[in-house]
């Protein structure tokens, strides 16, 4: 039969590292695919009507004509990351 230890001894032990509650790890800043979106993302759309997305990717509706592309809490897909992208891109291009 084994010994079991003693409590004092269990208190010390270090908890296994592969597994790690939700609660202890946030998972980074939440804009990665298949982790829900910590805020709106928002995308202005030309107003001359071609429904062509402008400037960078926003957070609160920027007035006119907007896309939203994921609201808060919503999984953050391939299509979403890639339109992220897409807005991260367009807002580099314009400052330099």
């Amino acid at each position: 039969m084994a010994a079991r230890k003693p409590a004092a001894d269990a208190a010390e032990e270090q908890p296994n590292a592969a597994v790690v509650s939700t609660r202890e790890y946030s998972g980074g800043e939440g804009w990665a695919v298949g982790q829900a979106a910590p805020a709106d993302a928002f995308r202005a759309l030309d107003s001359a009507g071609s429904g062509d997305q402008v400037g960078p990717v926003v957070h609160t509706h920027p007035g006119g004509y907007a896309r939203q592309i994921v609201a808060k809490g919503g999984l953050i897909t391939e299509g979403v990351k890639r339109e992220l992208d897409a807005g991260e891109k367009s807002d580099d291009s314009e400052q330099g």
